[in-house]
């Protein structure tokens, strides 16, 4: 394996997401999102999360985010494109993102 793999595979998840939407979903439906490496597929990401947080992921979406246009005074420029994925655990486990909060 390349070595650029080796450090893709080890900062695959990038942060986890929390908005609203995503807090009622963690509540409702066991899920989580987290922004991820955007070549990573959907295998690598499960077994990320199940090794790194030692939870059963039952189901994996990923979404291609756009990159949002912004401007600053006379200057415009551009977000980077991104990759989300949204994680639905086994019922009676969770992750434990932020352990302080």
């Amino acid at each position: 394996m390349r070595y650029l793999d080796v450090e893709r595979k080890k900062n695959m998840l990038k942060r986890p997401l929390l908005t609203e939407k995503i807090t009622k979903l963690q509540d409702a439906n066991n899920q989580y999102a987290f922004e991820v490496d955007r070549r990573a597929n959907k295998i690598e990401i499960k077994r990320a999360i199940e090794k790194r947080f030692d939870v059963h992921v039952l189901s994996v979406r990923t979404m291609n985010m756009k990159g949002k246009m912004k401007t600053l005074g006379r200057f415009t420029g551009r977000r980077s494109d991104w990759k989300k994925a949204v994680i639905t655990v086994k019922p009676g486990e969770e992750l434990v993102v932020f352990e302080n909060v």
